[in-house]
């Protein structure tokens, strides 16, 4: 596939726009590709869900702010979770005061199920999209993405709970 030549800089704006829809299509086609939507649970759910997984016994006043949602949308997420035997709560043993989110074995099943499918269709799509010679740009986009996704733009003061 030959390269096009670099166009005219483009400003912010129209760059964010066609990040954020390019980011949503790939995402519905993960999720499509992962059979995410035989879970019953929504792509939010099971972001909180990896992030149990993922960090262990955690608040839910961590998981929002790992999840950069507020409480009420993690106190929702997790309310779920827990009916669908995902996940369990217990009170802290250092600080009774808090109760820490735990994952259930299912979770790690099922999460490890679906990246399996969702990971071998994006190989799959990577291998016969992506030349070696533009392999090293996918890298580098990879990068960004993971830089954009943990910027914090607050204002100086601001507090990080929501």
């Amino acid at each position: 596939m030959p390269r096009k030549p670099p166009a005219a800089r483009q400003p912010s704006g129209a760059v964010a726009r066609r990040l954020g829809v390019a980011v949503k299509r790939l995402r519905s086609r993960l999720r499509e590709e992962a059979g995410l939507h035989a879970t019953g649970l929504s792509i939010s759910q099971l972001g909180v869900l990896a992030t149990v997984v993922r960090e262990g016994p955690v608040t839910a006043a961590r998981l929002a702010q790992l999840e950069h949602v507020s409480p009420q949308s993690i106190a929702q997420n997790l309310a779920v979770l827990k009916a669908a035997g995902l996940v369990r709560g217990e009170r802290d043993p250092d600080d009774g005061r808090k109760v820490l989110v735990h994952a259930r074995e299912p979770a790690a099943l099922l999460l490890a199920s679906l990246d399996t499918q969702g990971q071998s269709f994006l190989a799959r799509a990577i291998e016969q999209l992506v030349p070696d010679a533009e392999r090293a740009d996918l890298e580098r986009a990879i990068e960004l993405l993971e830089r954009l996704a943990a910027a914090d733009l607050r204002p100086p003061g601001d507090s990080a709970d929501r």
